[in-house]
């Protein structure tokens, strides 16, 4: 017998929430559901799965694969780590890396800072530390991430803070934030770079583009990510994890930034 699920992400609910609690136009709700693919996002989430088996759930009914290089020659002898991956698709990327990782360190707990839109995966919130650059979560995000570091758990970052852009042919990351070398120091965390292989449609980073030349400061391209995660299904990508750099390594010779920088090079020497 088929059981009918009240749907995770209730997109009138959603958009309420950002309308102060005001019921939204139907239509609005719908033409969001559509380019957000509501529908879609419901159906891989519809399981009374939490957690990394949700994780693992999802990747299934993506039908996705990959294939892992590096990650067996790092012991789950009682060190914490921080995985600092490049970030080519936004979604499906950080999908495989988290399932890989806390697979991988059964022994510990896992966690991820994302987006606070992804609160609303609710199967998946017990791997998130929730971050939005704006408002009164900004004020909050020193010491939330500060307990993360503190925490037994592995953690797995993305520095960009976005998914990769396109410049000349190229897909890379945009400059990388600094706080996770700070971070990764006070906390003794061994840093390990990661780099993921695959990339989203032209598409995607054709209008990211756009919105960078015009100056636009709403993310557009962000709200495409659901449709990238919709053609990304089917494909099998590839995983590099590099060997992990001791804490003491980033010494005063370098600032917190250049060091970021010098960890995302090392990221795409991976290969």
């Amino acid at each position: 017998m088929t059981v009918n699920r009240k749907p995770v992400i209730d997109m009138e609910a959603v958009v309420a929430s950002r309308l102060g609690g005001r019921k939204p136009p139907k239509l609005l709700v719908a033409i969001l559901k559509r380019h957000l693919r509501i529908d879609f996002i419901n159906s891989l989430i519809d399981t009374d799965k939490t957690g990394v088996e949700c994780l693992n759930h999802i990747i299934g009914k993506l039908n996705v694969s990959c294939s892992v290089e590096g990650l067996d020659a790092i012991q789950d002898d009682g060190r914490k780590y921080v995985f600092a991956s490049n970030h080519p698709l936004g979604g499906i990327d950080g999908a495989i890396e988290s399932a890989l990782i806390a697979g991988h360190f059964p022994k510990c707990g896992f966690l991820c800072p994302v987006n606070s839109f992804l609160m609303f995966l609710t199967p998946l919130k017990e791997l998130f530390v929730p971050i939005n650059m704006t408002g009164a979560q900004s004020r909050e995000l020193p010491s939330m991430l500060e307990e993360a570091y503190k925490s037994d758990n592995q953690l797995l970052v993305f520095p960009a803070g976005l998914c990769s852009r396109m410049t000349d042919g190229v897909v890379r990351d945009i400059p990388w934030k600094k706080s996770f070398i700070r971070e990764a120091i006070r906390s003794r965390r061994w840093i390990v770079p990661v780099r993921f292989i695959g990339e989203n449609s032209r598409r995607f980073y054709r209008v990211a583009n756009i919105c960078k030349r015009i100056g636009l400061k709403f993310n557009f391209a962000m709200s495409l990510l659901p449709d990238e995660v919709y053609r990304g299904r089917n494909r099998r990508y590839r995983v590099i994890f590099g060997k992990p750099v001791p804490p003491t390594f980033f010494d005063s010779s370098r600032t917190p930034l250049q060091w970021a920088e010098w960890v995302k090079n090392e990221v795409y020497k991976l290969n």
